[in-house]
């Protein structure tokens, strides 16, 4: 009883993650970590301790006046440290990790979020910086940033996000140009999703 409800709500909350807006901030420390709707769903995984979905969200913000794009992944922190522990042979604590270990943790997420994350303004390959993380609850945001992107008219995502881990991942993608927003969702093995505006 207790799982078909989780369920339930697990669902309500992606059709509504597609039906909402949420806003970004430029600076890492300025990011609103659970200010928007998909961050409710990852909270949702501490009902119970049931953990039915593999789910993660990429949101991804053009700021026109800084000419970036601004990139939050958020991904379940028991999920991420496994798959990072299984990648690169070492204990992974993201959320106590010890300030000797900090320097070699933030160089494996960028690492994996990075081969796993591509993403293309116009057609053209943009690099992305990696900014850092942070944890809230059961879940981890990664912050990237893309300079020297003054207008966009198509983003192409190329997200393959925890695929290395589970085949019944979920990747739901938001991307916001000149204040419009959409959104897609990616179910394993599909990794591959277009915007146009």
């Amino acid at each position: 009883m207790v799982q078909s409800i989780y369920k339930w709500l697990c669902v309500s909350f992606i059709i509504s993650t597609l039906n909402m807006n949420f806003s970004y901030h430029k600076a890492f420390s300025k990011f609103p970590l659970w200010h928007s709707p998909s961050a409710s769903l990852l909270q949702l995984k501490g009902i119970g301790g049931l953990h039915p979905f593999h789910v993660s969200t990429t949101e991804i913000n053009h700021n026109a006046k800084d000419n970036t794009l601004e990139i939050t992944c958020r991904i379940f922190t028991d999920d991420f440290e496994a798959i990072l522990e299984k990648n690169y042979k070492t204990k992974v604590d993201l959320t106590h990790t010890p300030d000797a270990a900090k320097a070699n943790t933030n160089k494996i997420v960028s690492d994996y979020i990075v081969k796993h994350l591509q993403i293309k303004a116009d057609g053209i390959p943009v690099s992305l910086s990696y900014l850092g993380f942070e944890i809230d609850n059961d879940a981890v945001a990664v912050y990237l940033e893309a300079d020297s992107i003054p207008s966009v008219k198509k983003v192409d995502v190329n997200n393959s996000i925890l695929y290395d881990q589970f085949d019944d991942q979920v990747e739901i993608i938001h991307v916001i140009i000149g204040g419009n927003r959409k959104s897609d969702k990616l179910n394993y093995p599909d990794t591959q999703a277009a915007f146009q505006f």
